[in-house]
């Protein structure tokens, strides 16, 4: 059975700690999924941030968004101020750890009740997971990783894992087995010295982007797609219950 697409997308612009400004993104679950009340009903709310090679209008991030909308879950997109200035060059961490709080912040207003996460692809996964482990981000129940991008491509390390062990939340690492941002021989052990607080769910074949070759994997990207975003879904209510 199709599942419905995404019943509302609103656009607009926050202020962040610099004084800065950037866009954001709402997608709420659509109209099959309203309650008695006529009210859009999400169960959970996702605070979602982009990989350092896209933004949040990139179609990986519309098409995970619209899934998860799909599945109960309304989220809330956005730039990190480089990619809103039209640079290509991502921030200083500080700056980012900014942009994470306040659409953290902003999320919490707008999705009052629900159960809040937050993460994001690769680069915007790791910067919300920098940033909780600095200062707990307000309402956040877990954090969802989109390929957590361990070490950079060719140069196999753990360095970038160590900020986890001060995230005292659920984490969902979502990871591709033929990924080059994060070798299994590296990340296994970081996920399993987590402890309770980690879970790793790994998809055959698939790169960074979740790329898989169809004639290995026997399946295609969206196939993939579907599947790590049912597996998001049971991972949230899991947390939630």
């Amino acid at each position: 059975m199709a599942r419905p697409l995404v019943q509302a997308r609103y656009e607009r612009s926050i202020a962040i700690g610099n004084g800065g400004r950037v866009s954001i993104l709402e997608d709420w679950p659509s109209a099959d999924l309203r309650d008695a009340g006529g009210n859009m009903r999400a169960r959970a709310g996702y605070v979602f941030a982009h990989g350092a090679g896209s933004d949040m209008r990139h179609a990986s991030m519309t098409a995970l968004a619209e899934g998860l909308a799909a599945r109960g879950v309304a989220s809330l997109r956005y730039n990190f101020p480089y990619t809103e200035n039209g640079g290509r060059r991502p921030d200083p961490p500080r700056i980012a750890h900014a942009a994470v709080r306040a659409a953290a912040d902003e999320a919490a207003k707008l999705m009052p009740g629900l159960p809040l996460f937050a993460g994001g692809r690769s680069f915007g996964g790791r910067m919300t997971s920098q940033a909780q482990a600095l200062e707990p981000l307000p309402n956040v129940r877990g954090l969802i990783f989109f390929a957590f991008p361990l070490h950079p491509a060719g140069k196999p390390s753990d360095e970038r894992a160590k900020h986890l062990d001060d995230v005292r939340i659920p984490m969902l690492f979502l990871q591709g087995t033929r990924d080059d941002l994060a070798h299994l021989d590296l990340l296994a052990p970081v996920v399993k010295r987590l402890g309770d607080r980690a879970t790793l769910k790994l998809y055959d074949d698939a790169d960074h982007s979740f790329h898989v070759r169809a004639k290995v994997a026997g399946r295609t990207d969206a196939e993939v797609r579907e599947e790590m975003l049912d597996d998001a879904a049971a991972w949230i209510d899991s947390v939630i219950a």
